[in-house]
């Protein structure tokens, strides 16, 4: 496994990774981790990420379904205000 080191680190970044860590009882190089995890996404994250726009992108350009068995709203609503 590939090590990491990072040098030059703000001592303000610094405090807020260590009290995160503390927080959750874990060493900082935990913490890192999980913060790079949760931000810097792998080929595979972008691969699925854009899987998922396109699939949003055809649903949105489906027509939409026919009314079905029941009235539509307005059909309802003047139904309503004729009685």
């Amino acid at each position: 496994m590939p090590t990491l080191y990072v040098e030059n680190v703000p001592e303000e970044l610094y405090e807020a990774i260590r009290a995160r860590a503390q927080a959750k009882r874990t060493s900082i190089s935990a913490e890192v981790l999980a913060l790079l995890a949760e931000n810097v996404p792998t080929p595979g994250e972008v691969a699925r990420r854009k899987a998922l726009v396109e699939q949003a992108r055809r649903l949105r350009s489906r027509r939409p379904a026919a009314p079905g068995p029941f009235p539509s709203t307005e059909e309802m609503l003047r139904e309503d205000r004729s009685r």
